[in-house]
């Protein structure tokens, strides 16, 4: 008897269509073909080799079991940038490139220095990083695997201007001051139930959630923010859609000036900064 024929490429992503998402599994078909998502079109009708077919049938199957596309395949793009990501990692969002966005038009002309706090894979931090080689770049996060992350990064992307230390907020900062500190904190509510649900499931609890009312992380970037910026310098922090007011309330109560809330996309609060009293020094 003759062996039943290869199954096209483009057979395989129908049938896995019909349980995951058809994006997601050609993401993922593209990845166990080690193939970019236009050769995948060009080549639809191409046999798919026998080990491909048995690395997209188990990640189908990770994916149908809940697990992240992104930590599937180990990266994520973010600001024009390929990122590995880890389950070490918070997986970057698109409305996170706001904060890249405001971060940047807040940045002095010339030399300057920023901190990102708690930057899990350095979404912002290298994505600054790329746009400003002139500036320096101090990262930081609690969790050691998240650096792990970060730093291989950055290495990837060949930055150089960046540092990476260890700790929780303000911890590694040792008294230095910075012209802007961005942070993407974690802003979810302890008990929110969509902590069990979708990706959130997989990513680290302790990139996602924060106290009672999502809010712990941010009182502590609020309170020590003056201490560690320079005069006029900027804070800004990436929050949940609920959480303006709550967010703008903390900035304003810390001391800081000019505190205001921008939109998203799809007209959500998501950022909230506010500037240190004082003049910002030359250059």
């Amino acid at each position: 008897m003759n062996p039943c024929p290869p199954t096209e490429l483009d057979a395989l992503l129908r049938a896995a269509s019909s349980r995951i998402d058809p994006t997601d599994a050609r993401w993922l078909l593209a990845h166990a073909a080690g193939r970019s998502q236009t050769w995948l079109f060009a080549h639809a009708r191409d046999p798919a080799p026998a080990d491909v077919v048995a690395r997209f049938d188990a990640l189908v199957e990770r994916r149908v079991a809940g697990e992240p596309v992104a930590y599937l395949t180990g990266t994520r793009g973010f600001w024009g940038l390929d990122l590995k990501v880890s389950p070490e990692t918070l997986i970057p969002r698109p409305e996170t490139e706001l904060l890249v966005e405001l971060a940047l038009a807040r940045l002095p002309p010339g030399p300057a220095r920023i901190a990102d706090l708690g930057t899990g894979s350095g979404a912002i931090a290298l994505a600054i990083a790329r746009e400003r080689p002139d500036v320096y770049v101090l990262a930081t996060d609690a969790s050691a695997g998240a650096l792990d992350v970060a730093r291989a990064n950055a290495a990837s992307l060949g930055l150089a201007n960046l540092r990476f230390v260890q700790g929780d907020w303000y911890a590694p900062l040792a008294g230095e001051r910075f012209d802007l500190i961005a942070s993407n904190p974690p802003y979810i509510e302890e008990a929110d139930p969509h902590l069990e649900q979708g990706d959130l499931r997989f990513e680290p609890a302790a990139a996602l959630a924060s106290g009672a009312d999502g809010l712990d992380a941010i009182r502590v970037l609020a309170a020590g923010a003056i201490a560690h910026l320079d005069p006029g310098g900027w804070l800004l922090i990436e929050h949940g859609l609920s959480q303006g007011a709550a967010v703008r309330a903390l900035l304003a109560d810390a001391g800081l000036g000019q505190v205001d809330t921008a939109r998203d996309l799809e007209a959500r609060e998501r950022v909230t900064f506010g500037r240190a009293p004082g003049s910002p020094g030359p250059g």
